[in-house]
């Protein structure tokens, strides 16, 4: 089958976001005298959208939701600032993004869409995409298939030519609820396991040119 569209997960998939993720975390936490993550900890807590992030934070440090809203705000402000001090694209991205001209290409993220924009834009990778969206703008995020779906609506493209690819459970789901055919890359912040259900798994970006090829 030909691949005319391909839905691309942002964090973990197409750039290293962590570990400015982690610093803006720790930034705000400190205010408020609490004790910070490292690396690996906020690796798990990635992906399901700023919010649910920093609930996990406070959940995992036996805080209640009272301070949400006041570190969400912090996080946000901060994180904007400096929002790719850190974030590069991963190894073999930019290189295949060219090599996928002619094929439409999306990011889907459970990210804010400003935020998914200005990483794209600080990245210098906001040109190799023709649509970006983060989970507000939809009515629902990521793993409701939803957002894939009127993605593929808007392209006018067929499910049987479409595939999504991310590191997450999250974007297997969302892709098998959809109807379309999923990839999963192993070396996001997702543990293999939680990977099994895709129809491939690349250990390298770059090697999603072969699995294009094959369908």
């Amino acid at each position: 089958m030909p691949v005319d569209l391909i839905i691309f997960d942002l964090d973990g998939t197409i750039v290293d976001t962590c570990e400015d993720i982690t610093r803006a975390l720790n930034f705000c936490l400190r205010k408020y005298g609490i004790s910070e993550f490292t690396k690996n900890e906020v690796k798990n807590m990635i992906g399901e959208g700023v919010k649910k992030f920093i609930e996990k934070a406070l959940e995992q440090r036996g805080l209640s939701k009272s301070l949400l809203e006041n570190i969400l705000d912090c996080f946000v402000s901060y994180y904007t600032e400096h929002i790719a001090d850190y974030t590069k694209p991963y190894p073999g991205v930019i290189e295949t993004l060219e090599k996928l001209q002619g094929i439409k290409k999306a990011i889907i993220s459970n990210k804010l869409t400003t935020l998914s924009v200005k990483t794209l834009i600080s990245t210098g990778l906001i040109n190799y995409f023709d649509f970006v969206a983060g989970n507000d703008f939809f009515p629902e995020q990521k793993p409701s298939p939803l957002p894939l779906l009127e993605t593929i609506e808007k392209f006018r493209i067929k499910k049987e030519n479409t595939l999504i690819v991310g590191d997450s459970n999250i974007d297997i789901e969302a892709g098998k609820s959809a109807g379309i055919k999923t990839v999963a890359v192993t070396y996001g912040y997702r543990e293999s396991y939680l990977l099994k259900d895709a129809d491939f798994k690349i250990d390298k970006f770059e090697d999603l040119l072969k699995i294009i090829k094959e369908l």
